[in-house]
C-alpha cells in the first residue's frame, strides 16, 4: 500500500492491474497500474471495482474506470474513494495513451483531495508516466513512475504526497497463461516486489493470483467472461489485519462476442 499521505491503493491493486505488462491478457483496468497498458485497450469498455478491506465499513474502496480507443490513440478516466464520512480520500485522473512502434507510453494527470469534517479539505495535483516496451509477442517491460515531483498538499505544513516508481515484466508463452514481477521503491519505504500470474481454464473462466514481499500481503480472484460482461471475485490476506474480499464488473463494448 502506498503512504497515509496518498490515496490508499487496493489491497487487490496488484490484482486488478495484473495485466498491464501484456497483450493477451491487458483489460481496462490495466491503465491504473501504467498508464501505457490503456494503449492495449482495443474498444470501449468501463469498469467498477470495490472492496472491504480487512472486513471494515470505514475502510470501504471504490474504483471506476474508462476507456476509449481513438484513432489518435486511446483516452481514460479512473475515479477512485476511499474512506467513510469522516475521512476519506478521493482522486480523479484523465489518461491519454499512443503507440510509437514496440513501445506504448501513457500519461495520466490526477486532482486528489483527503477531507475530514472537523479539520477541512485539502488537495493537489500530480501526474504519472508509463511506457511498456513490446520487447517480443510474448515479452513485455516498462517502466512507471507516480508524483515525480512531489506535489504538495494544499492547506498544510509543506505536506506532500509520495513518489513511486516501478519497473515491471510480464511473460505469456501462450493466450492461456500469463505471469508478471514488478519491483516497486516508493519513498521513504524499502523495496517491494509483486509477483502474480494469470491462467484461463477456458475462454469464459480464468484465475488469478500474487503475492508482495513488503507485507506478505496475497491475493488471489476467478473471473468469468460472458459475451461483452466481465464478473471477478477477489480476496487479499493481510498475515495480521485479515481478509479483504473485492468484487469487479467490466463492461466491454463492441467487442466480438465469445
Amino acid at each position: 500500500m502506498i503512504s497515509g499521505q496518498s490515496l490508499r491503493t487496493p489491497v487487490t491493486a496488484r490484482y486488478i492491474g495484473l495485466g498491464a505488462y501484456s497483450i493477451g491478457h491487458a483489460d481496462v483496468f490495466s491503465f491504473t497500474s501504467n498508464q501505457a497498458a490503456l494503449m492495449q485497450v482495443k474498444s470501449a469498455a468501463i469498469g467498477v471495482y470495490g472492496e472491504r478491506r480487512f472486513l471494515l465499513s470505514a475502510t470501504n474502496m471504490y474504483t471506476a474506470v474508462v476507456a476509449i480507443p481513438t484513432s489518435q490513440g486511446n483516452f481514460g478516466l479512473q475515479a477512485d474513494y476511499f474512506g467513510f464520512k469522516n475521512y476519506n480520500e478521493s482522486q480523479i485522473g484523465l489518461a491519454y495513451a499512443r503507440n510509437l512502434g514496440k513501445i506504448d507510453v501513457g500519461v495520466k494527470f490526477n486532482y486528489y483531495s483527503f477531507r475530514i469534517p472537523s479539520y477541512g479539505t485539502s488537495s493537489a495535483v500530480n501526474f504519472e508516466l508509463g511506457a511498456v516496451a513490446h520487447l517480443s509477442d510474448k515479452f513485455h517491460a516498462g517502466i512507471h513512475v507516480y508524483n515525480p515531483v512531489s506535489s504538495k498538499l494544499s492547506n498544510t505544513d509543506n505536506e506532500k504526497l509520495t513518489s513511486i516508481y516501478k519497473f515491471g515484466m510480464g511473460y505469456e508463452p501462450s493466450d492461456k497463461f500469463f505471469i508478471s514481477g514488478e519491483i516497486v521503491k516508493e519513498e521513504d519505504k524499502d523495496i517491494d516486489v509483486n509477483i502474480g500470474f494469470q491462467y484461463n481454464f477456458m475462454n469464459q473462466f480464468f484465475v488469478r493470483a500474487g503475492t508482495s514481499t513488503e507485507t506478505t500481503n496475497s491475493y488471489a480472484g476467478a473471473g468469468l467472461s460472458w459475451k461483452n460482461l466481465r464478473i471477478d471475485v477477489t480476496a487479499g490476506y493481510h498475515p495480521q489485519l485479515g481478509f479483504t474480499p473485492g468484487l469487479m464488473l467490466i463492461v466491454n463494448f463492441n467487442k466480438k462476442q465469445d
